[in-house]
């Protein structure tokens, strides 16, 4: 795969910047599954490329190598679109990563020695957690553009995993004010989030 087709995406993705930056993920899949537009790769290639890279490193621990990969993934990546139903972008391309890693080293026998699958376990327990901060990271996000005071009741009661009763003392609310913002919080929450398959999270 030569590396000026990725620049040319690049490059694409950088000429149009304002039509796509404010658009969410979900919605970039979306258009691209309707327009076929191969800008959107570059966009995603911006927000994510540098991810992609650090975990391709980390398996293959080679520069080079990690950076064919990283190519391969996002020439590759508008046919992989069409074809998964993908709820959160950003995890599944962990994980669509990861095996492309694995998948190389399995066929190559990298560096002619066994495939260490200590090693393998420790990355996938270190992308696991990362994809769980990077739920719970959308999960804060979220919270903190709900309205007063479902925003500090919800972070209050979910994050900081504080009761009902806590929650009305630490906010001077009537346990009715408090419960009734629990449960308006909890619908603004899954509209927001529906995208993402993040709901279960506060379920």
């Amino acid at each position: 795969m030569e590396k000026c087709e990725l620049s040319y995406l690049y490059y694409q993705m950088d000429i149009t910047r304002k039509k796509y930056q404010h658009l969410s993920d979900a919605e970039l899949l979306t258009h691209y599954r309707t327009n076929d537009d191969k800008k959107i790769i570059g966009e995603l290639y911006k927000r994510y490329g540098h991810l992609v890279f650090g975990s391709c490193l980390n398996y293959l621990k080679n520069k080079n190598d990690a950076e064919d990969i990283m190519m391969n993934i996002f020439m590759s990546l508008g046919e992989k679109v069409q074809k998964h139903e993908i709820n959160y972008f950003k995890s599944w391309l962990f994980v669509l990563t990861k095996n492309e890693c694995l998948m190389v080293l399995r066929k190559k026998k990298y560096t002619n020695i066994p495939l260490n699958e200590e090693l393998v376990a420790e990355q996938d327990e270190k992308e696991e957690k990362e994809i769980k901060e990077i739920q719970l990271e959308e999960l804060e996000a979220a919270i903190a553009s709900l309205e007063p005071p479902q925003d500090e009741v919800i972070t209050l009661f979910y994050i900081q995993q504080m009761t009902y009763k806590q929650v009305s003392e630490k906010l001077k609310l009537t346990l009715n004010k408090v419960k009734s913002a629990i449960q308006n919080g909890k619908r603004n929450l899954k509209i927001k989030l529906k995208e993402h398959d993040l709901f279960k999270s506060i379920e």
